[in-house]
């Protein structure tokens, strides 16, 4: 199925949303929840799946969708569709702050492995699924990347990323990442965990134990603040207040 010719519109800058203009019955797929507005005469119906494959049976729309279980997303979709008259609006926003990436699939060769909660909407046309990394290091302590999602089509997809987005070429070169830095890659890309230097540097350096390894051909998107990250240092400002006290003049130290 090819997919749906969708314009759009990225609004702001640390906190940005997608603008999705739709011509008349024209869909675009959306995670549960990351609808922000919408025009008047678009219609919206959850749905099982992503739609790619119309002529599946419930049966297989089932197994398509369960992988996404897997991930910790919802086995439905939203499908927005404009059934009125003229070019119609849909917004989406991620819950989160951060970035979102526009991607061609059809300019990346049709496919692309993202993190699991980093699909945020797509023409519709466009298929999800899990895809799982072969090497048992990566699946044992991969983390936040042992299991991805595949993005295949022909038309566009958005993704989130928190903080700022960082895009990288890669010609032949490899590089090491946090794993939770990791935002998606494109198909010629190698994926593997490595350990994040000797036991000491594991132990005490305060990179993590593991890094996601990363070589070959293509393009990688990667974030400056996954939210893991910045729900962890949340949680410890809340759980001892005092620990970052001194910038207006108090104690670091209190008895």
């Amino acid at each position: 199925m090819r997919s749906h010719e969708i314009d759009y519109e990225i609004k702001g800058h640390e906190i940005q949303l997608v603008e999705v203009e739709l011509d008349p019955q024209e869909t675009v797929i959306a995670e549960a929840g990351a609808m922000l507005y919408m025009d008047d005469g678009i219609n919206f119906e959850t749905k099982l799946g992503d739609g790619s494959e119309p002529n599946k049976g419930f049966l297989g729309k089932m197994m398509s969708a369960a992988g996404r279980l897997l991930t910790g997303e919802s086995l439905f979709l939203t499908h927005f569709t404009n059934i009125g008259q003229g070019k119609k609006r849909v917004a989406f926003a991620a819950p989160y702050p951060g970035t979102i990436v526009p991607v061609n699939l059809a300019e990346v060769g049709n496919e692309i492995i993202v993190q699991k909660d980093a699909f945020l909407c797509a023409a519709l046309g466009t298929k999800l699924s899990i895809a799982f990394n072969k090497k048992l290091g990566a699946g044992l302590f991969g983390g936040e990347g042992f299991i991805l999602e595949k993005l295949q089509g022909d038309g566009m997809a958005f993704i989130h990323a928190g903080g700022t987005i960082v895009e990288k070429q890669l010609n032949g070169e490899t590089i090491k990442v946090d794993t939770g830095c990791l935002v998606g890659f494109t198909s010629g890309i190698n994926y593997d965990i490595t350990q994040a230097g000797n036991l000491k540097s594991m132990l005490f350096g305060g990179e993590g134990i593991f890094l996601a390894t990363l070589s070959g051909y293509g393009k990688v998107w990667l974030q400056s603040m996954p939210i893991n990250k910045l729900i962890d240092r949340l949680a410890a400002n809340i759980s001892n207040p005092n620990t970052h006290k001194g910038s207006r003049g108090f104690n670091l130290f209190e008895d």
